[in-house]
């Protein structure tokens, strides 16, 4: 084997390698609190996933065509998004690719997040906030109607590690992944982030929408 195949070798390695580190990076999602999703999402709906079927979308710039996935959705209702019905949500063909999978038996309803594409159309990744409608807690699915849109112009700072600082009196600490290891923690089940009338922002738990001003993150 004469040094150039040897060359040829490495060279193609390597190039396999770089290729399944980009698979492995290409759906790289930073975790969001819920009221973060609802805030950057174009759409929030609650919806039940009726069909699905693999449509194309254009081709790629080598010719190729363009899979997506089509699933067809009977919407419940809408928290957030424009003055139209949605009634179908596109998204990846694979997982690798940020791609979504639902169950398309009509029977589950979710809570689903997503892009408005230019078109109209609803696209939704797995970095978009996607969850069963049964999982979610009372206080979660109040907040979509009630508070997370007030707190939309406060940040959410996660700290993954003590000690945390906050840069802005308009931020809030997101801290379920320190004190409890996970990032559906006490703060993601019944907090939102509010901003309180002197501009500042703090976290606020109950059901009921706050009141003008509030002091700290008990009950009004």
């Amino acid at each position: 084997m004469t040094w150039t195949t040897n060359s040829c070798l490495v060279t193609l390695a390597i190039l396999l390698l770089w290729r399944v580190e980009d698979l492995a990076q290409a759906c790289s999602c930073s975790a969001a609190h819920p009221q973060q999703a609802f805030c950057n999402s174009d759409v929030v709906i609650r919806a039940k996933v009726v069909g699905v079927q693999e449509v194309e979308a254009g081709n790629d710039v080598y010719g190729n065509p363009i899979k997506k996935i089509k699933y067809d959705i009977k919407q419940m209702k809408m928290f957030k998004g424009p003055n139209q019905f949605i009634d179908a949500i596109y998204t990846g063909p694979s997982s690798a690719v940020c791609g979504v999978t639902f169950d398309t038996n009509g029977k589950k309803e979710y809570l689903i997040t997503g892009k408005l594409e230019a078109d109209g159309t609803m696209h939704v990744t797995l970095c978009d906030l996607i969850e069963l409608w049964d999982s979610l807690t009372e206080t979660q699915k109040k907040s979509l109607t009630q508070r997370y849109e007030t707190g939309c112009d406060c940040k959410i700072t996660r700290c993954t590690s003590i000690p945390c600082i906050l840069s802005s009196p308009a931020e809030c600490l997101w801290t379920d992944w320190v004190i409890e290891k996970m990032v559906n923690g006490e703060q993601a089940k019944h907090f939102a982030c509010i901003k309180r009338s002197d501009d500042s922002c703090a976290w606020y738990r109950g059901s009921a929408p706050p009141k003008k001003d509030f002091l700290d993150i008990e009950d009004p």
